[in-house]
């Protein structure tokens, strides 16, 4: 394994289920070290979110755990509260998603922490933050799709607001707590301050209505739903074919005058109405019927086969399984092979970005339950087998 951007970097993870999680794969991908940390005997509550199974462990477990080692430790017990701060005298990141509050009452909030390890950058991520009316609320992605507006938008037009098919409020937030931490490790370069992050799911969330938010605040009209429409861009939705769907984008007036061309309907580009993006999105409810009636003319292939050829966004309605194993997906290397100590030969997706001299990596699977306990406390604490041994009796690791 080559040495990753993040090598020697310290990360003591004590997140559950998705959205801390991922943030800590990803430094793990980096080459971070990331030490899990989880209630014994049970860990992970996403260990149990199953079916499917493979070797004993959830998928939704594998799918965001990789590059980790699994401590588990008990902190309801007085050693293993101290045990913890150990570990957090010794960590250059602490990553928690518990309640407001809870870390606090365990002798384990920020403050405690930066008393033994003044330059700790200390991640905390909830619903609603650690501010605000609503910080004590438990927060989930479901909840805040729900309540930050983006179910509003997404959807059939005239048909119930829908969800995001993947929690997409928990994967963002995890992106959003992973570079507020390399900015605050970046900080803590030049001064040798660390600090304290508060990321909420639901700032997330809103953060990323991003244009659709802009357009609100900037004419106070309420964004409505598309379906699979645009607001600001016409053509830019899925058409019926002939034998099935297919996703068109259509970003400028050269490829919409192009496409007329070479779709054989060069009348919908000598309307002046159409020839500007404006006047397609002010008549939208009269050139979109039209274009339905010449997309059916052809099979989906066809028209995936014409418009690639005149370099017009044009892609084919994809099942999951058809994404994963699509040529260029498997060619950028999304989806990998580790070997897992019960599952084998594991299948997972890809690190995203591709460093030239620093390349992320899959460097270890996703672990089992308290693999790493032994490993971790020698490690880090300097602690003998049998020490490790002893607190396993007392309930404690």
């Amino acid at each position: 394994m080559n040495m990753g951007a993040l090598d020697g970097l310290r990360v003591l993870d004590f997140t559950r289920v998705l959205a801390g999680p991922f943030c800590t794969m990803l430094l793990g991908d980096y080459g971070a070290e990331i030490v899990k940390v989880e209630v014994p005997h049970r860990g992970d509550d996403t260990r149990h979110w199953g079916p499917p199974w493979a070797g004993g462990e959830s998928a939704y477990f594998l799918s965001v755990n990789r590059n980790k080692r699994s401590l588990t430790l008990n902190l309801k017990h007085p050693k293993g509260r101290q045990i913890a701060l150990d570990l957090a005298a010794r960590a250059d990141v602490l990553i928690e998603n518990f309640k407001v509050g809870t870390m606090a009452r365990l002798g384990l909030g920020y403050e405690d922490v930066r008393a033994v390890n003044p330059g700790i950058v200390y991640c905390s991520i909830t619903g609603y933050g650690q501010t605000g009316p609503y910080r004590d609320r438990p927060g989930y992605d479901f909840i805040i799709q729900a309540q930050g507006g983006i179910m509003s938008i997404t959807g059939p037009a005239d048909g119930e607001p829908h969800k995001v098919g993947v929690a997409i409020v928990d994967i963002t937030a995890g992106l959003f707590a992973a570079t507020a931490i390399l900015a605050a490790l970046r900080h803590r370069d030049r001064t040798g301050e660390g600090q304290y992050i508060d990321v909420a799911l639901l700032d997330a969330q809103v953060a990323w209505l991003a244009n659709v938010a802009q357009n609100y605040l900037v004419s106070g009209e309420v964004p409505r739903r598309y379906g699979n429409a645009h607001p600001n861009i016409v053509p830019y939705e899925v058409f019926p074919t002939a034998d099935g769907y297919v996703a068109v984008g259509i970003g400028n007036d050269s490829q919409y005058q192009r496409f007329c061309d070479v779709a054989g309907c060069p009348e919908l580009w000598e309307d002046p109405r159409f020839q500007t993006n404006p006047g397609r999105v002010t008549y939208r409810d009269e050139l979109v019927p039209r274009l339905r009636e010449v997309f059916r003319r052809r099979p989906t292939q066809a028209w995936i086969d014409l418009l690639v050829a005149h370099k017009i966004p044009v892609a084919p309605i994809n099942s999951v399984a058809e994404a994963l194993n699509d040529p260029q997906v498997r060619a950028r290397g999304m989806v990998q092979q580790v070997e897992h100590p019960t599952a084998g030969l594991l299948d997972l997706l890809g690190p995203v970005a591709k460093l030239s001299e620093t390349p992320a990596e899959i460097g270890a699977p996703p672990p089992l339950l308290g693999e790493h306990s032994e490993a971790v406390l020698h490690d880090w604490l300097g602690l003998s087998a049998e020490e490790v041994a002893r607190l396993r009796e007392e309930g404690v690791v």
